[in-house]
């Protein structure tokens, strides 16, 4: 298949780390070539009850990675008897990736949790390099929604806000990205586990 008929998922995807947790949000919008192949996609995917992480790239690709993290992850804490924390699940994706340097998976992905550490964001790129962040974009709109989070993003602010800022960032990158678009989704991690953020709830961020 060429990569004018691989879907992609093109995307913008942000992830911010606040003082009681973490928030990640995307578009949903999914492309082949110069076609909108899907509207409402997901591109967060829990991977342990604290875990979760972004997809941008080809969709394929990023559901295959899914799925071997999530038993991955599983098989760690059968054998070690406790959680991953959020690190060496970065670590692990890392090292996925970087043993397919000859054949890619052409994506780029943040992985985000709480742990006993905290919560903690990394970002992850199709070769394997893995940083740990404060504040985070992938995806072709990662340029504009940057312009969001540097300018409204602080060290000591809670998820109520972050989610605020997260989906301005990908509400902006929407109005100039063509691949991205359609529906906003927010995720917060917190010590109580994953939750989506209801979409009525994101309409009322989007008038203030």
């Amino acid at each position: 298949m060429d990569n004018e008929k691989k879907i992609n998922t093109g995307t913008t995807t942000v992830g911010i780390v606040c003082k009681d947790g973490v928030v990640l949000a995307t578009d949903t919008r999914a492309t082949m070539g110069y076609f909108i192949a899907s509207k409402d996609i997901q591109k967060i995917y829990p991977i342990t009850d604290k875990i979760a992480m972004t997809v941008a790239g080809s969709v394929g690709d990023a559901q295959a990675l899914v799925r071997l993290m999530k038993a991955e992850l599983k098989l760690f804490k059968m054998e070690n008897e406790k959680e991953p924390t959020v690190k060496a699940a970065a670590t692990l994706l890392a090292n996925i990736l970087s043993s397919h340097k000859f054949f890619p998976y052409f994506v780029q992905l943040l992985v985000a949790g709480v742990d006993e550490n905290g919560p903690a964001l990394f970002s992850v790129d199709m070769v394997g390099g893995v940083t740990e962040e404060k504040m985070a974009s992938t995806g072709s709109g990662s340029p504009i929604a940057y312009g969001v989070l540097e300018a409204q993003y602080l060290d000591d602010i809670k998820t109520e806000e972050g989610k605020r800022i997260a989906a301005k960032a990908v509400l902006a990158a929407t109005k100039r990205d063509a691949a991205s678009g359609e529906h906003i989704d927010v995720v917060v991690i917190n010590k109580n586990g994953i939750s989506k953020v209801e979409r009525r709830e994101l309409r009322e961020v989007f008038v203030n």
